[in-house]
């Protein structure tokens, strides 16, 4: 078995100890994505991000690569800029991700069919151009950053819902087509998060999650990137949705 390689049944192989890792976020130059970069960069490994407008921070030790997730050619290209630093990408944060809420019925269809290319068809992109290195590999790790909004749905945001859910059944069907080789896909679906996002609520809609949360208060970004950490060294757990809710989520 080469370092790479998995061990029958699709145990882990020496890849998941063995130095660094090559790790890329989409939409890491803020909120969890940056938090979740930032904990990679932590543990020692080689991190790339992903910006379509704002750079990362100055003085973070990642690689930013510019990348609209809508546009295959530059997904593309932001893989070559990783490898080309890092080595083949073995960690996929598949984050990037936009809303545009408004009620079904005001609700036009570019309004709903942008948010889905974005946010779901995004993740199929890169996640399609992930594997390729990752098949190689004979190793990976893909995490796709999902919603509590995806399995209890929010009214205004039919769009941004329906995209969130879609990843779970990506992740799922995924599961399946790689069976026993020692690539993962997982979903972390969180809660009401202090990130940009969040602050855009107004205070009814903050004030309706948080009652909908036993634990009485927002997650911090850094309390998603913990949940993602964990799956990036699971090899046994696949195709499963972590909530990162506070319990908002119980039942689902």
């Amino acid at each position: 078995m080469t370092d790479t390689e998995a061990a029958p049944g699709g145990a882990p192989g020496k890849a998941d100890r063995a130095g660094p890792r090559s790790v890329l976020v989409t939409g890491g130059n803020r909120g969890i994505g940056l938090a979740v970069a930032r904990r990679f960069v932590t543990a020692g490994d080689r991190v790339a991000v992903t910006y379509r407008g704002e750079r990362p921070p100055v003085g973070e030790n990642l690689l930013a690569v510019r990348c609209d997730v809508t546009d295959s050619q530059q997904v593309d290209q932001a893989f070559k800029e990783a490898e080309a630093a890092h080595g083949p990408v073995t960690v996929l944060v598949a984050n990037a991700g936009v809303t545009n809420d408004r009620l079904l019925l005001t609700m036009s269809e570019a309004d709903f069919t942008s948010v889905v290319d974005t946010n779901l068809t995004g993740a199929f992109r890169v996640t399609r151009r992930a594997l390729r290195g990752m098949l190689a590999q004979r190793h990976g790790r893909i995490v796709l950053i999902s919603s509590t909004a995806a399995l209890s749905g929010a009214a205004g945001q039919s769009n941004y819902a329906a995209s969130k859910a879609g990843l779970v059944g990506l992740a799922r069907s995924l599961t399946h087509e790689l069976r026993a080789r020692d690539i993962t896909c997982n979903v972390v679906a969180p809660g009401l998060t202090e990130t940009d996002m969040g602050q855009a609520l107004t205070d009814e809609q903050r004030r309706k999650l948080l009652d909908m949360t036993p634990a009485g208060r927002p997650a911090r970004p850094d309390e998603v990137a913990d949940a993602v950490a964990f799956l990036a060294g699971a090899g046994y757990v696949r195709g499963a949705v972590i909530p990162v809710d506070g319990g908002a989520g119980l039942g689902h």
